[in-house]
């Protein structure tokens, strides 16, 4: 039988040195998409995926991202004296539960794979959802969601992947494929940043991971990669020759937004989804010169 994902874990201990100055105070995963913190992204994708619990690895100055899924009783209050009721609700349902939430410290920037294994007490001897707050996805459905009915059939390490042009696999790290479908496909390697020429195939592994806890183990001798860090990729690698691992090419649309460019494409998009606000934007952009065409072509891909 196929155990249960119940835990997720969000690595949020980074610096954000690409946002500075607006990082300098505020965690980057704070930064808004319209009127929504990265992260309340993640943790929304993770809940339509029934995750119940929420591990997040801070590092020094986040106490923001714990106050943010904390309850703040002036302001809903304040909320509440004033009539505004529909926001209150929304500040009511986006938090997780009494009890669902967990918060622990990566003392040193030693990777991603540092940072997971930091997770290691809180999550124990289960499979878990590892979700990078910088990649956020815009679909019908959750990726998470899709990477969970896979997992329910396949069971072991599911890895979400994205198609990218061939010259640009360098500055990611890339899967072989092996038989399956785009919901499921075995997964034969994985290379970091590899040439395009020597890449195994052009799909990129996008920030999202159902993991078995046997990863814990591996993390904790794992000698350092790239950069001095400890790297995820390494351990996973070595985890593959011992259990399976299953590719799922998602349905969607992603952002980059530890990149200032996808950053403010996500913006765009969700802002032009937006029932409320979406045809006001358009109006605004008009104003600032933008070709009908341009707008037009807009419009159709928020669509």
């Amino acid at each position: 039988m196929v155990k249960r994902v119940k835990t997720a874990v969000f690595p949020v201990a980074g610096l954000g040195t690409r946002f500075l100055p607006a990082t300098k105070a505020m965690p980057k995963e704070m930064l808004t998409v319209v009127d929504r913190p990265l992260i309340q992204y993640a943790v929304d994708e993770a809940r339509e995926a029934g995750i119940e619990h929420f591990v997040f690895v801070t590092g020094r100055n986040k106490g923001i991202i714990e106050d943010h899924f904390d309850r703040q009783f002036e302001l809903e209050t304040t909320l509440e004296v004033r009539g505004k009721v529909a926001a209150l609700d929304e500040l009511r349902q986006d938090l997780p539960s009494a009890g669902r939430t967990s918060f622990t410290r990566q003392q040193e920037p030693l990777g991603l794979g540092h940072a997971v294994w930091c997770a290691r007490e809180i999550v124990g001897n289960e499979p878990f959802a590892l979700l990078l707050p910088d990649m956020l996805f815009k679909g019908r459905r959750g990726v998470l969601k899709q990477m969970m009915e896979t997992y329910e059939e396949s069971g072991g390490n599911i890895i979400a992947v994205e198609e990218v042009a061939p010259q640009d696999v360098s500055a990611y790290g890339v899967v072989g494929r092996g038989p399956g479908d785009d919901t499921g496909f075995r997964v034969t390697g994985m290379v970091e940043k590899p040439r395009p020429d020597e890449a195994p195939s052009n799909l990129i592994i996008s920030g999202r991971y159902i993991l078995q806890p046997e990863i814990f183990t591996l993390l904790a001798d794992q000698p350092r990669g790239a950069g001095g860090e400890v790297q995820l990729t390494d351990a996973m690698q070595t985890l593959m020759q011992r259990q399976p691992f299953v590719g799922v090419k998602y349905e969607g649309q992603s952002f980059d937004c530890g990149s200032k460019i996808g950053f403010l494409a996500a913006n765009v998009a969700y802002a032009l989804d937006r029932d409320d606000i979406g045809d006001d934007f358009l109006a605004a952009l008009a104003k600032l010169g933008l070709h009908t065409a341009l707008i037009d072509g807009l419009k159709i891909a928020a669509e």
